[in-house]
């Protein structure tokens, strides 16, 4: 890429960013109703968004070799158990995450 695409590139990058986060308030105003549909989009997609995140990270999991997917099980069950327990999204993934990272690193 020459410096002008870059540019160009980096540009429309801001742009795409911007509108994508600034669009939903001005069509969406506090003088208008949400539409049922924006409503509804907003309680069904977080879980499954998370129900994604769950099939991405164990696609490649194999159960005849190696670990045999237990760091993984274990992880996932750390996860739910921290999101049963505090409800805390962010805590969930950082706990999940770090078990993983300590049984991969020191058992596996």
């Amino acid at each position: 890429m020459t410096f002008y695409e870059e540019i160009i590139t980096i540009i429309m990058c801001v742009a795409a960013t911007l509108i994508t986060r600034f669009l939903p308030f001005v069509l969406f105003s506090g003088k208008k109703e949400t539409p049922k549909f924006v409503e509804y989009l907003g309680k069904a997609l977080p879980a499954a968004i998370f129900a994604l995140l769950v099939v991405y990270c164990l696609k490649n999991v194999d159960v005849t070799a190696g670990s045999r997917g237990i760091p993984e099980a274990i992880a996932l069950f750390i996860v739910t158990a921290l999101h049963l327990w505090k409800r805390k999204i962010l805590l969930s993934m950082v706990g999940g995450t770090f078990c993983y990272m300590i049984i991969i690193q020191l058992v596996f």
